[in-house]
């Protein structure tokens, strides 16, 4: 029995029914823990599980703020003294989920390796060096761009928290109540792409105020707030973390399920799709302040009092909240089916956008991206349900006679790899449009091309998962 002041207390009620005592030990780590027992989960287990979950959601957002921090700043650093050209700044913006993409890969076995609770206080402080490192460089506009680049791709620390704290979650609760934790989960953390784009701008010329007696960004000893407001929260999320989290001793990674799970052909096709769908929310969250900048440069930010609000906000936001109802959607009406309508509604969108661009309709062009947002929203939520019923589907059309624990497996670490793959997209989308404005002077080229990479993506998804002739389909379509 542990000795640690920390450990929760153990229950002194009896159990209704037998169950596994749970064993607190030193380092809050808790030993013969199992979540399907139902008479450990109801006596204590839920509640344990609960209160990681919660101060794993709020590690989470910080990490989605963290990870979209030079979305916004960018916008900001000419007024701020810098002259970057649009290939530097498309660069800055995207760095962020180049480097997030890749950590997501390492960052879904560091649970099994240091443990939940103790690798959250590691990730999250691990924050502390892109926020202070922002502010550094945004302080003084004689930052080399390679400086600026460097420290811009360590706000990907924050993108790689999303696969160690969703593999974290998945351990601490049953398969009935897994999915609408991992939900949660998501949910929170993407939110926070919301938050910064939200809070920043408001921060910002709110300490321009302060320091200079003017609402706007000039000078970059405003625009460093931007880091260094996030620096308390991100040492309360560790503290918490220290306090009220905890390790599992039986969480244990599963690298041989990882990689049966890359040789398999359906891996490869979701994760292509969850670039469209998850990559168009994180891609288009990184650039939507900058094409509202470009394109409308007077609707940029409004002025409230002293504050300065940017729209950009709405569109994370929205993608954020329509996640889970892409879910919902697909358990009623399957996942390719809504995946498919997803593609549809944003190639749709896209090329509205296109045309409508010669209006110069500010009001237009918000709602089509916020329609934009939610589409990808709603796809991230199927395509991410799809995963499971395509590996159970996939091992009956084959007839290999798959135990269902080798299929569970499989499924399991698809989600974490096709969340690291689909990351890619937030890197994709600002090269795109960054490469287009330099060889063309305009963005259209770039939509054009996500018109056709949505209309690809659909008929794949058609033909794979939707086609009555296709196996998969045939197996439980």
């Amino acid at each position: 029995m542990s000795t640690d002041p920390q450990a929760p207390a153990r229950s002194t009620t009896a159990p209704a029914s037998p169950a596994i005592q749970l064993d607190f030990r030193s380092g809050r780590w808790i030993e013969h823990w199992n979540p399907e027992d139902t008479a450990q989960w109801e006596r204590e287990g839920r509640r344990i599980a609960k209160r990681n979950l919660n101060w794993s959601i709020f590690a989470e957002f910080l990490g989605f703020v963290v990870w979209q921090l030079w979305s916004i700043v960018v916008v900001s650093l000419p007024a701020a003294g810098f002259s970057f050209d649009t290939s530097q700044t498309f660069w800055l913006i995207s760095m962020p989920s180049l480097v997030g993409a890749t950590l997501r890969i390492p960052y879904t076995f560091t649970v099994s390796r240091f443990g939940g609770r103790n690798w959250t206080i590691v990730s999250a402080l691990l924050l502390l060096i892109p926020t202070i490192g922002l502010a550094l460089c945004v302080a003084n506009p004689g930052t080399p761009f390679w400086l600026m680049l460097a420290v811009a791709g360590l706000a990907g620390l924050g993108g790689g928290n999303f696969a160690s704290s969703m593999a974290n979650i998945t351990f601490f609760f049953p398969a009935r109540e897994k999915g609408w934790a991992l939900g949660l989960n998501a949910a929170g953390g993407n939110l926070g792409a919301a938050i910064a784009q939200l809070a920043v701008p408001i921060a910002v010329s709110l300490t321009a105020v302060v320091t200079t007696g003017a609402a706007s960004a000039k000078g970059g000893s405003s625009l460093a707030i931007a880091g260094l407001m996030w620096v308390p929260l991100i040492l309360i999320a560790a503290i918490g973390a220290w306090r009220r989290m905890d390790n599992l001793s039986n969480a244990k990674g599963d690298l041989a399920g990882s990689l049966a799970a890359l040789k398999e052909p359906h891996l490869w096709i979701v994760a292509f799709l969850y670039i469209g769908t998850f990559g168009s929310f994180i891609g288009f969250s990184g650039v939507f302040p900058k094409l509202i900048k470009d394109f409308f440069p007077s609707y940029s930010s409004f002025a409230i009092g002293a504050a300065a609000l940017s729209l950009a906000f709405l569109g994370p936001l929205v993608g954020s909240l329509s996640r889970p109802y892409g879910g919902k959607l697909a358990d009623r009406f399957g996942g390719a089916r809504i995946t498919v309508i997803a593609f549809a509604v944003m190639a749709a969108v896209t090329l509205t956008v296109i045309a409508t661009l010669p209006l110069k309709n500010f009001w237009l062009f918000l709602a089509l991206f916020l329609a934009l947002f939610a589409a990808s929203g709603i796809g991230n939520g199927s395509t991410y349900r799809m995963i499971p019923v395509i590996f159970a589907r996939a091992s009956r059309a084959a007839k290999a006679g798959a135990a269902p624990s080798h299929t569970n497996r499989l499924a399991s670490a698809a989600l974490g790899l096709v969340s690291a793959i689909g990351a890619y997209g937030g890197f994709v989308i600002p090269q795109l449009l960054g490469a287009s404005s330099s060889a063309t002077g305009s963005y259209v080229p770039a939509f054009f091309c996500f018109v056709g990479a949505y209309a690809l993506m659909l008929i794949v998804a058609w033909a794979c998962y939707l086609r009555r002739s296709s196996a998969v389909a045939q197996a439980g379509a």
